[in-house]
């Protein structure tokens, strides 16, 4: 049997005005976002163009805004590193100075103090009698989750004292 194809309908203009308004009244959005959702809507490039121009224009659109609302709540949230970080709000299209904006809202006593944590935690809950691939593992988990490899060997260098 073939596969079912779902016919999209095609909205207005005007119509997916007032859909993007909630879309973006809900949670902050990258223009890129935005854009693949009024494609969605069956929308023409000019249409869209002009719909995007209006979002930002309104204020309902804002990189910086998205920036900092992503980089604060996926440290927050996540415990993602800065790495990680900046890859995504790459993926979403933002520029470097977005992105730097939104690093800045991690403060790095938090930054330090989160990243020792999940160290810890790993380093704890990691059953390795070989010392050298317990500190490869828990290394491997931090760098993963984004955080720069300098600090993460620095850090798993001090249960080595301990």
């Amino acid at each position: 049997m073939p596969p079912l194809v779902v016919e999209q309908k095609r909205l207005s203009p005007e119509q997916a005005l007032q859909k993007i308004y909630n879309y973006c009244a809900y949670q902050e959005r990258s223009h890129r976002e935005v854009r693949n959702k009024l494609y969605t809507y069956g929308l023409w490039r000019n249409q869209v163009e002009d719909l995007i121009t209006r979002l930002i224009t309104e204020g309902y659109l804002n990189e910086e805004r998205f920036a900092k609302s992503f980089a604060g709540g996926k440290f927050r949230m996540k415990k993602w590193g800065r790495v990680k970080i900046t890859r995504e709000l790459e993926a979403h299209g933002l520029t470097p100075r977005c992105i730097r904006q939104g690093l800045n809202e991690i403060d790095e006593s938090d930054y330090q103090r989160t990243l020792e944590s999940l160290i810890t935690r790993k380093w704890e809950a990691t059953e390795e009698p070989n010392a050298f691939k317990k500190k490869d593992k828990v290394a491997r988990y931090a760098i993963m989750k984004g955080y720069e490899s300098d600090l993460v060997w620095g850090i798993i260098r001090e249960f080595d004292s301990v």
